[in-house]
C-alpha cells in the first residue's frame, strides 16, 4: 500500500511531490504531541491533519532521506540531470588517478631537472587515457558518449585543459628529442650521455673528497682539473654532437633545443668546472684559431709596408730615370762644345 502510494507519488510530479514536502514540515508536530513516529496508533488531535496513507508517505521519504545520498531510489528530479555512466565514472577515475602520479612525478623531478627520463612512462599512460576517452565520441548510441560527457559538456573543460597542460609541458620540455621514435624508451645517444654525465659528476665528487667545498675562502681544485679532464671533455664532445645531429634533424625547426634533462645536466657540469673549480680546458682548434688571428691582426700591417716599399721603390727608379736624362744632356753638351 505504501509503495503504491509512493508510485502515485512519482507519477504526480510535481503537485504530490510538493504536498510531500509539505508533510515533511507537518512531521515534527506529531512528535509534540507524543506519538511514536510511524507507529499504527494516532494521537487524536492529529487525525484531522493526516491520513494514514499520508503518514505512510510521509515515512517512506523521511527513512530515505536519513538513509542518506539524497532521495536516493525515490528521486523525483527530472531525467535530464547531468550524470555519468558507471563506463564513464571510471574512464573519469583513471584519467584522474594518472593524472595526479604524472603532476607529483614532474614537480618531483623539477630540480635538478629529470622529467623526461623520469616520467615518460606516466606521460604515455595519461595519453592512453585521455585517448580512451576521446575514442568513445562518435561510437554507436548504445555506448555512452564518454567524450561529449566530460570533454564538452560545460566552458571549463577540466579533463581536456588538464591534458593540454601535459601536453604543452611535454613539448617545451622537448622530451621527444630524448626518446625513442615510438617514446617507449630514452634514446641511445640520451643514456649514454647520462652515464658520462654520471660519471663526471662522480670523478669530481672523487677528487673533492678531503675538501670541503666552500667559496669562502677559494679552494684549490687543481686535482679536480687535472683528473678529470677527459671526462670533461668526452662529455662536453658528445653534447655537441648531440646538437649538431638535432640541428640536422630538425632543419625546417629552426631554434630546436634538445631535450631539457640533457641541457640542464650539460649546464650543471659547466657551471662546475668553469665557475666552481676554475678549470679550463684546452681547446684543439687553438693554435688554429690563434694562427688565423694573428694572420688578420697583421694584414694591415702587410699592407702598409708593401705599399711603402712600393712607392720607395717607384721613387727610386724615377731618381735614377731623371739622373740618366740629365747625364746625357750634360754628354751632349760636350759634345757640341
Amino acid at each position: 500500500m505504501a509503495r503504491d502510494a509512493v508510485l502515485e507519488l512519482r507519477s504526480g510530479w510535481p503537485s504530490r511531490w510538493l504536498r510531500a514536502l509539505l508533510l515533511l514540515q507537518l512531521l515534527p508536530w506529531r512528535y509534540a504531541l507524543g506519538a511514536l513516529p510511524f507507529g499504527s496508533s494516532r494521537h487524536p488531535g492529529f487525525a484531522d491533519l493526516l491520513s494514514e496513507q499520508q503518514l505512510l508517505e510521509v515515512q517512506d521519504l523521511t527513512l530515505s532521506l536519513l538513509q542518506g545520498g539524497g532521495l536516493g531510489p525515490l528521486s523525483l528530479l527530472p531525467p535530464d540531470l547531468p550524470d555519468l555512466e558507471p563506463e564513464c565514472r571510471d574512464m573519469l577515475m583513471d584519467f584522474a588517478n594518472s593524472s595526479a602520479e604524472l603532476t607529483g612525478c614532474l614537480v618531483r623531478s623539477a630540480r635538478p631537472v629529470r622529467l623526461c627520463q623520469t616520467c615518460y612512462p606516466l606521460f604515455q599512460l595519461v595519453a592512453s587515457k585521455m585517448d580512451n576517452i576521446s575514442r568513445t565520441f562518435g561510437n554507436s548510441s548504445e555506448s555512452p558518449s564518454c567524450a561529449r560527457s566530460l570533454l564538452m559538456a560545460d566552458r571549463m573543460q577540466i579533463v581536456l585543459m588538464v591534458s593540454e597542460f601535459f601536453n604543452s609541458t611535454w613539448q617545451e620540455a622537448n622530451c621527444a628529442n630524448c626518446l625513442t621514435n615510438n617514446s617507449e624508451d630514452l634514446s641511445n645517444n640520451t643514456e649514454y650521455f647520462l652515464s658520462l654525465f654520471n660519471k663526471t659528476l662522480a670523478c669530481f665528487e672523487h677528487n673533492l673528497q678531503g675538501n670541503t667545498y666552500n667559496l669562502l675562502p677559494p679552494k684549490n681544485y687543481s686535482e679536480v682539473c687535472k683528473n678529470c679532464n677527459d671526462a670533461y671533455k668526452t662529455l662536453s664532445t658528445l653534447y655537441n654532437e648531440m646538437q649538431k645531429m638535432n640541428g640536422l634533424e630538425n632543419k625546417a625547426e629552426p631554434g630546436t633545443h634538445l631535450c631539457i634533462d640533457v641541457e640542464d645536466a650539460m649546464n650543471i657540469t659547466r657551471k662546475l668546472w668553469s665557475r666552481t673549480f676554475n678549470c679550463s680546458v684546452t681547446c684543439s682548434d687553438t693554435v688554429s684559431v690563434v694562427a688565423v688571428s694573428v694572420f688578420i691582426l697583421f694584414l694591415p700591417v702587410v699592407f702598409y709596408l708593401s705599399s711603402f716599399l712600393h712607392s720607395e721603390q717607384k721613387k727610386r727608379k724615377l731618381i735614377l730615370r731623371h739622373r740618366k736624362q740629365h747625364l746625357d744632356r750634360v754628354a751632349t753638351a760636350d759634345l757640341a762644345v
